[in-house]
């Protein structure tokens, strides 16, 4: 039924709003109570029906999104970078307006209501976006700011946010990481302390994607002092706030496009009734949504190393040294067979992992994995490739430069490689005992 909720609502969506045509996602499957999520049967190499994890309606939602990338974003990328900034609402509102911000989200806030594969399909088509700062901002809006909300909010909050930020016509962005507390999350510093009807919030957020623009926060802040795993809570925190301050635009070695903005709290007052699920509860929350937020960043990134992989191959083969391509070299051709088959073997791992989660099952443990071997297949990738594109690897004027400077973050953001392999340890009940 959730197949026929999303294609009922994509329907919607081409018919009401008059923009990108999703009717051959719409038209793949008959509207029928007989509507099922099992593999559709298809002749076409693009689309085959043993696909592990992917049906037809996952590719036609693909090549959609593709049309899109390419007519309205890829222009504007060179543009975005050198700015050091892309007009966050002008894309999501795009974005929000075909139904790509919602994917999995409720139908009665603006989503879809499809499984999360589908969320994994659209993660893997943002990589095509020439840059990591924009699908980095996006991945922020839909699955790491706003998941916990759409599980565990009230409809009024989620009238409030989801719905706007599904839309596309609200900016959100998570605040975590502080100075001091970047992985650590069990050690952040800011308070949020209950007065009557409100929470009075002090403190500050780093590294916080989106900031300089965004109209919402979901913010963790310490709203007891109990144990630090148990005092700490999800709130709802508009932007706009008297006592909100955006001490400054963090200037980054990668990821230009996505602005990145060191936040202040001095005494803002956010009424109680903006708290998601139960007081206390905001660690529990912020673990649970990890697992959606690994999944995504390891599906965005093996699109952007396959592109790399493909980009370098088409190079070495148009450039001479010693009177010969160097793709011809056995050692370049041989080492860009290597780099593919480690490609492979991760997205083997994301769709094991994804389909798992489908079902309902914790895949904390192979999220971990996915997203400790994504970052540093990502630099071992980029570094590898950039390589074989001697001098012009070093200008900023080729993609693989970028994503060299990008793809570092992987190992750093949502969880350091240090902390995956300690959650892949406590999986293996190995870690020594305190």
């Amino acid at each position: 039924m959730a197949l026929l909720v999303g294609a009922l609502r994509l329907n919607l969506l081409a018919n009401s709003r008059n923009f990108y045509k999703f009717t051959s996602f719409v038209g793949v499957r008959s509207l029928s109570e007989n509507v099922s999520s099992k593999s559709v049967t298809s002749s076409s190499p693009e689309v085959a029906g043993d696909h592990v994890i992917y049906t037809q309606e996952h590719f036609a939602l693909k090549e959609s999104l593709k049309k899109l990338i390419d007519q309205e974003i890829n222009p504007h990328v060179e543009q975005w970078e050198a700015e050091g900034k892309f007009p966050a609402h002008k894309v999501f509102k795009i974005l929000g307006s075909a139904g790509f911000l919602g994917v999995n989200r409720p139908t009665e806030y603006g989503g879809l209501g499809l499984d999360y594969s589908y969320s994994v399909a659209v993660a893997e088509e943002l990589g095509n976006i020439r840059c990591g700062g924009i699908p980095m901002a996006i991945g922020v809006q839909t699955d790491m700011a706003t998941p916990a909300l759409a599980r565990f909010g009230t409809a009024e909050l989620k009238k409030e946010f989801l719905l706007p930020s599904i839309m596309g016509d609200k900016v959100a962005c998570l605040g975590v990481s502080e100075v001091g507390a970047g992985s650590d999350v069990s050690s952040i510093k800011t308070k949020a302390v209950r007065k009557g009807d409100e929470y009075v919030i002090n403190g500050g957020k780093m590294w916080t994607t989106n900031g300089t623009q965004a109209d919402w926060m979901c913010l963790l802040a310490n709203t007891s002092d109990g144990p630090p795993h148990r005092n700490k809570s999800l709130i709802c925190l508009p932007m706009n706030l008297p006592g909100v301050h955006i001490a400054r635009k963090i200037s980054k070695i990668g990821m230009w496009s996505s602005d990145t903005a060191e936040v202040f709290f001095d005494d803002v007052h956010v009424p109680c009734k903006n708290i998601i699920g139960q007081e206390g509860m905001g660690f529990t929350y912020q673990m649970l949504q990890f697992q959606e937020e690994r999944l995504w960043a390891v599906a965005n990134a093996l699109t952007s190393m396959d592109t790399i992989i493909q980009e370098t191959i088409q190079y070495t083969r148009q450039r001479k040294i010693f009177k010969q391509p160097v793709l011809y070299h056995q050692a370049v051709h041989f080492r860009l067979a290597e780099l593919q088959t480690e490609v492979e073997l991760l997205r083997s791992l994301l769709y094991q992992a994804t389909a798992l989660y489908v079902k309902g099952n914790d895949v904390t443990k192979l999220a971990s994995m996915a997203k400790l071997k994504t970052g540093r297949l990502a630099r071992e990738l980029s570094d590898g490739c950039l390589q074989y594109w001697g001098g012009m690897g070093f200008t900023s004027d080729v993609l693989v430069s970028r994503f060299y400077r990008d793809f570092r973050l992987i190992s750093i953001g949502g969880g350091a490689d240090e902390v995956m392999l300690g959650i892949i340890c406590k999986y293996m009940d190995m870690l020594p005992r305190k």
